[in-house]
């Protein structure tokens, strides 16, 4: 084989690793896999048709980020959620949030003051739930949602820390995912991104510290009220990889 044949064929092989890594990454963000089921490679390699070293590479990447776990002799499942798991992982970020919102106001230009406010303007004029299902979390507003957080820490100068925070952000969504329809609660959450973003450019660390924990400290007691997440119902049996190829499928019949 040529280097540039070489070359190829390695570049192709790297690229259907990393679509097998986005796609099954967001299929457990949006919970499509749900906590606890059984990953089979076999059935992932037809649903995403792609090698079965692709998919082991995949799963091993999601397995370092804490989505996927490896259980020896038994294979993949997705990573379980619990209530003392939350609690911790909301701690962590909300550590992880202050430090990086710290760094990105002392950083930060007039082009990052713009982009957060074009992200909150976005955000606060997306509705929450889909149009079409009041039940379900709009995808748009998700969308929109990781991006206003992102940008009150674009200007963190620690790309470290910044990749630590995009792995606990997405951890939470999974919380959040599965949370919908969420508890009734008195809550205005363009209120509470609109005073984030106003002490954040006000240059008020501390401020935008402790809004950001209340903020983020809600979401959390509100996730823990619903039973779901103490005693899994019978409604939410985990799905397992043969479920997730029928609900693909079907995804790119839609399409």
């Amino acid at each position: 084989m040529t280097r540039s044949a070489s070359s190829s064929s390695s570049g192709s092989s790297s690229s259907l690793t990393q679509d097998a890594y986005e796609r099954i990454r967001a299929d457990l963000l949006a919970c499509r896999l749900r906590p606890g089921a059984r990953l089979k490679i076999s059935e992932l390699c037809d649903t995403l048709s792609v090698s079965m070293s692709a998919v082991r590479e995949a799963l091993a990447r999601l397995t370092s980020e804490g989505f996927v776990c490896a259980e020896p002799q038994r294979g993949f499942r997705v990573a379980p959620i619990s209530a003392e798991d939350l609690r911790d992982l909301t701690e962590v970020r909300c550590e992880i949030e202050g430090m990086c919102l710290e760094r990105s106001i002392i950083a930060g230009d007039i082009d990052w003051e713009g982009a957060l406010m074009g992200a909150f303007h976005r955000l606060s004029r997306t509705p929450e739930r889909a149009p079409e299902d009041p039940k379900r979390l709009n995808d748009v507003w998700s969308l929109a949602h990781g991006v206003f957080h992102e940008a009150l820490v674009a200007a963190c100068d620690s790309p470290c820390l910044l990749r630590v925070r995009a792995n606990l952000y997405a951890q939470s969504e999974r919380y959040r995912r599965l949370s919908i329809p969420l508890a009734e609660v008195d809550r205005d959450l363009n209120q509470e991104h609109q005073e984030i973003m106003e002490a954040v450019l006000n240059r008020d660390a501390a401020r935008a510290r402790s809004l950001m924990k209340q903020h983020l400290e809600v979401t959390t007691r509100v996730l823990l009220e619903q039973s779901w997440l103490l005693e899994p119902s019978a409604k939410q049996k985990p799905r397992d990889s043969r479920s997730f190829a029928k609900a693909t499928a079907t995804d790119a019949t839609a399409s």
